[in-house]
């Protein structure tokens, strides 16, 4: 069935969206760097892969699944998409941990200004 990959990769990657948004993670808080930070990190690994591909690393393989559709030679559309909700998914990623962190410390430094409050 053509395009049932790039399908999975836009189910995926709405998903995520709607977490972010639920969640304030990245793209509800900061739309402009988030934006930024996706196109950065989309771009990045487009150039990794046209390394990959010049360099005869990186093939096209035969699917039924792929709609057919190449941006270059060895380059399929949905290359793009997975590129794109990679970077997003690493920046969500990102956030939560951040967001955990930052909490934990927070917990901390609670729980030692109670210890030293003790008498």
């Amino acid at each position: 069935m053509p395009g049932i990959y790039l399908g999975a990769i836009l189910f995926s990657l709405a998903g995520m969206i709607a977490i972010d948004l639920k969640y304030g993670l990245a793209l509800r808080t900061a739309p402009g760097r988030t934006a930024l930070a996706v196109g950065l990190g989309t771009a990045f690994f487009l150039a990794w892969d046209a390394v990959g591909i010049l360099t005869g690393v990186f093939v096209k393989g035969d699917s039924p699944l792929f709609v057919g559709i190449d941006l270059a030679p060895h380059l399929p559309l949905e290359e793009l998409f997975f590129l794109l909700f990679l970077s997003y998914l690493a920046l969500v990623l990102w956030t939560v941990f951040e967001r955990a962190r930052r909490q934990r410390n927070a917990e901390h430094r609670t729980r030692d200004d109670v210890e030293e409050s003790a008498p």
